[in-house]
């Protein structure tokens, strides 16, 4: 295992030494948050791809291919049609608003109304994706150095919140790209041919397993209808998403740039769900779907490319963490304390550092989710609950403010309230893990969000142009002068 060991090693210093170089460049609020808004297509398409590729998609999307067969692969699937539907519909537009965060869009759209509440929730979702990815450390850690579970989730978080605080976007953005590639060869290069090629083989796959294996719909039309629901609208209004298009250097590069990530994640989305079938040829009686994919790399792999393999999965958790990391820093700093913040010191400048600021609230959130990764068990539940309150609360208002004219702050508001109490009410009616809470959830805050804003009075006609002078790229005020693009 040394050898692997050493690659393991390599990576992670390699993580922190990008962590320090970026901190060179983050110079600048926009510098620090959303790269300077200076990516081009190649490395937004990698940096796309990596953040929503995590440990779910790779560890998590094995599993279900051993459990489900090729079907498994609807889960990673719904999330690539979600980067599609966002690129291809709505990310030319986000771009052009040249703002940080979804309630800041929610702001500019309904006239300051709707920032707070609707960063209290996305906060929590946040939050909660940081902290079910940094879990994922453990897993991992214990493959390579049968490592404590406390001690893992520690020094995971640790090197991720370091690289984070230290560098911001630039910091994220650089290691993403390392990860990408580190995934690519990893999981599409190297564990899946293999994977194949143990396994003996399609033919023999075929033949050792039922045919509901190979059935597109095996894993059953409510399952696919509830991952659509969560996760291929979760993609179109999530800050760590959205977060990531703020960084595209023009409209174009958000439109085709992100139209390209979401391409690889249906790729990568059947390669998970082969590579989970090969095992379950191979180990056709494992204690845990999960464990799948650790023991297909422990037991298969030869050393070296076994060390490359765990750190693309090593890749994949950390992506998708650093970028929920900076994102629930972002709302918590930008929607949430400066909100009261503004209160309490309204009409005084006190000189206040954004980049310190920012850098500050990451070195902080980073702890607190170290700490509630810790005393967290069920991974699951705590995700559903994150994702449920975003698409029941957050779905509509936003859509609507971006489709819909006479959608108001007060309809807004209604929706997120009504939507967010109707998902928490009903997933202690019906169990946490259930579909009723995100469908009847949606539904609430559609009707109550249509109801509302044709009882109230139209958005003030000002606001509506302001909003569409920025929906055209106008009147965006910059924190300074972008220097030159970087065009990777």
């Amino acid at each position: 295992m040394a050898v692997d060991y050493a690659v393991i090693v390599v990576y992670l210093a390699g993580m922190l030494a990008m962590g320090w170089w970026g901190m060179r460049r983050a110079k600048s609020k926009s510098e620090f948050l959303v790269a300077g808004r200076r990516l081009g297509p190649w490395m937004y398409s990698g940096t796309m791809a990596a953040i929503v590729l995590g440990g779910a998609s790779t560890i998590g999307g094995v599993g279900l291919g051993y459990q489900y067969g090729l079907s498994g692969a609807w889960m990673v699937f719904t999330i690539g049609l979600g980067l599609l539907a966002l690129s291809i519909f709505f990310s030319a537009r986000i771009a052009r608003l040249k703002v940080y965060t979804v309630s800041e869009m929610l702001d500019l759209r309904y006239g300051g109304r709707a920032g707070l509440i609707s960063g209290v929730v996305m906060w929590a979702y946040t939050l909660m994706l940081a902290v079910t990815s940094t879990i994922a450390y453990a897993t991992i850690f214990d493959v390579l150095f049968d490592m404590n579970r406390t001690v893992a989730i520690i020094l995971g978080g640790a090197i991720v919140v370091a690289y984070s605080t230290l560098g911001g976007m630039w910091s994220i953005t650089l290691t993403d790209m390392v990860q990408f590639v580190v995934k690519t060869i990893g999981v599409l290069l190297l564990l899946l041919p293999i994977a194949v090629i143990k396994a003996g083989g399609f033919s023999e796959m075929k033949a050792k397993l039922p045919t509901e294996y190979f059935d597109p719909l095996g894993i059953g039309g409510e399952t696919i209808f509830t991952y659509v629901l969560i996760y291929t609208f979760g993609m179109l209004i999530g800050q760590d998403i959205w977060q990531r298009v703020f960084t595209a250097r023009t409209d174009r590069t958000a439109r085709w740039g992100g139209t390209v990530a979401g391409t690889y994640c249906l790729v990568y989305a059947l390669a998970g769900a082969v590579i989970g079938t090969a095992a379950k040829v191979m180990y056709p009686k494992l204690p845990s779907a999960d464990s799948a994919f650790a023991t297909i790399v422990k037991d298969e792999l030869p050393v070296g490319v076994r060390g490359l393999v765990l750190a693309a999965a090593l890749a994949a958790v950390m992506s998708t963490s650093s970028g929920a990391l900076i994102a629930c820093a972002t709302v918590a700093n930008n929607d949430i304390w400066s909100k009261l913040r503004g209160v309490v010191s309204r009409g005084r400048d006190d000189g206040h550092d954004e980049v310190k600021g920012n850098r500050v609230f990451i070195l902080i959130m980073g702890v607190a989710v170290i700490v509630i990764a810790i005393a967290l068990n069920n991974v699951v539940e705590a995700l559903t609950v994150a994702y449920n309150l975003l698409v029941g609360g957050l779905l509509v208002p936003i859509l609507g403010g971006l489709l819909w004219r006479r959608g108001t702050a007060a309809g807004a508001l209604a929706a997120v309230a009504v939507g967010g109490v109707a998902v928490i009410g009903l997933m202690a009616t019906y169990g946490i893990l259930a579909n009723e809470p995100v469908y009847y959830g949606l539904l609430a805050s559609l009707a109550v969000y249509v109801i509302v804003s044709l009882a109230t009075k139209p958005t003030d006609a000002a606001v509506l142009i302001a909003w569409r002078e920025r929906l055209a790229g106008k009147g965006a005020d910059s924190d300074e002068t972008a220097p030159e693009s970087v065009t990777v």
